[in-house]
Formats: structure tokens, C-alpha cells, sequence
């Protein structure tokens, strides 16, 4: 890269650092918070005072939920795909369809047949909000007072801050998708429901 072309890549970074933000809705000191950096450093980093290096960048696309190259505006690599890694948790079997975890993030799920399909299960809590669509197989979710069954074609949205857990409701895998994010993150696109449906018991969506 020439050194002129170089200079023009450095400039572009602060303007595009405070879109970023802004698109966010986030305060310069909220993001000082969350990074380390003092609200000085960010606001001469977004006039452009103030040279971006590696040591400023790494934390601010790591809150921000975005490659480092994005910020950069690195060249694209001409290869979409995305290589996921498979791993396994509480039993299932999880495969990311995204590059970087924070923000917005998709999985692949597969529950295995086996106990869970009746009965009381441990329903855990945590920050954030989850949307899922079921590919095959019935999926049992437990939602605080609810127990429900999901079939597939079906889908269910719900706040994880509320008690909740998974299992297998059939004697085959149950494949799902997954669309997870941090609290306040919402899945905008939802279906109007057109007939009330018990909220107990049988197949419903939450």
C-alpha cells in the first residue's frame, strides 16, 4: 500500500469509529467504560487528533461487535463463507453461523433424543434476548411457568433473563436455529398471531 493510500485508510478510521457509535447509540462515555479508554483518547480518535493504533482498535471492535478489518476497512476477502467450528454444550451440539461472537449472533442447535422430553428440567437465566425457528424434530421449552412444544415451521422469541430450558420432545434429533443478542437487541421481525393459543401444554410459539 503506498504511503499516501495508507494515510487516507488511517483518516477514514475516525469518522467511521463515530458512525459506528452513533449507530449504536452509545455515549463516548459509556464506550470509555466499556473499552478502558479515556474519553479524551476517543474523542481525538474520532476527529482524528489522534493516530488509531492495534493497542486502541482491538478493544473498540471487540465492544462493538465487529471485525477489526471493518473499522480499517480492510479489502474484502472475496470469500463470504463462513467455516464453522462445531462445540458442544449442556449436551447439545452448537454450530456458529457467524464470524465474531458479540452483537448479533446465529446457531446452528442439535438436541439429541433422550431425558428431558417429560418432567421438571433445570431452567437457567442470563442477559440477553434469543429468537429460534425449528428445522425438524419437536422441541421442548420450558419458559418460566410455560412448557411447550415446538414443531417445525415454528418459532419462539423471549427475553433469557426470563427462567428457561431445552429438550428433546421426540425420539428424534431436534435441529434449530438460533439468533441470540445482548439485552435490548431485538428481532424485529415477528408474526401477528391469529387466534389466541394456550400458553400451557401442546404446541405453541412464545
Amino acid at each position: 500500500m503506498a504511503d499516501n493510500d495508507f494515510a487516507q485508510v488511517l483518516t477514514a478510521v475516525g469518522p467511521r469509529l463515530r458512525a459506528l457509535r452513533r449507530q449504536r447509540g452509545t455515549t463516548l462515555a459509556q464506550l470509555s467504560a466499556a473499552t478502558g479508554i479515556s474519553l479524551s483518547t476517543l474523542s481525538r480518535l474520532e476527529s482524528g487528533q489522534r493516530r488509531p493504533t492495534l493497542e486502541l482498535l482491538l478493544p473498540l471492535a471487540k465492544v462493538h461487535g465487529v471485525p477489526l478489518g471493518e473499522l480499517v476497512d480492510a479489502p474484502e476477502t472475496g470469500d463470504p463463507r463462513v467455516h464453522p467450528r462445531p462445540f458442544s454444550r449442556h449436551g447439545m451440539t452448537i454450530i456458529p453461523l457467524t464470524r465474531h461472537l458479540g452483537g448479533l449472533s446465529a446457531y446452528k442447535q442439535v438436541l439429541p433424543p433422550g431425558k428431558g422430553a417429560t418432567g421438571e428440567l433445570e431452567q437457567r437465566v442470563h442477559e440477553g434476548y434469543d429468537w429460534l425457528y425449528v428445522l425438524s424434530g419437536r422441541l421442548r421449552l420450558v419458559l418460566g411457568a410455560h412448557d411447550l412444544v415446538l414443531t417445525a415451521g415454528e418459532a419462539a422469541e423471549f427475553d433469557t433473563r426470563t427462567p428457561h430450558a431445552f429438550a428433546n420432545a421426540g425420539t428424534e434429533p431436534v435441529e434449530f436455529l438460533s439468533l441470540f443478542g445482548k439485552q435490548g437487541e431485538r428481532i424485529h421481525v415477528r408474526a401477528r398471531p391469529t387466534a389466541a393459543r394456550p400458553t400451557t401444554g401442546g404446541n405453541s410459539t412464545a
